[in-house]
């Protein structure tokens, strides 16, 4: 007999409402047909999202985007700042091995 399948996400309202009226993630699992487990996890990351948007920090889709995909303002921004510490970071290692170079050489007695 094939599996059906169901993604947890389509219950997230009904599932959040269950659990703050204190049911367990037992009968949780039974109202839908998930497992504990399921229920568990679910919860689990649910909870670290909301964690990550009231630290402030961007909640990214796993994989490559959509050709379609139209980019915000504020990731342009996000962007352009990591770009510009990479590069901030890629000079400070550069002039880090001139150092070392430097020191080398005057340790060899060679100009």
């Amino acid at each position: 007999m094939p599996r059906s399948y169901r993604n947890i996400s389509h219950y997230e309202k009904e599932i959040l409402e269950l659990k703050a009226n204190g049911s367990t993630r037992r009968e949780i699992g039974e109202i839908f047909g998930f497992t504990q487990e399921q229920v568990h996890n679910f919860i689990s990351r649910y909870n670290k999202k909301q964690r990550k948007i009231d630290a402030g920090i961007a909640i990214h889709k796993k994989g490559r985007p959509s050709k379609d995909c139209a980019i915000s303002e504020g990731d342009k921004v996000a962007a352009l700042k990591y770009a510009l510490a990479r590069k901030d970071a890629k000079i400070k290692q550069l002039e880090m091995e001139n150092k070392l170079m430097r020191d080398f050489l005057s340790f060899t007695e060679r100009k």
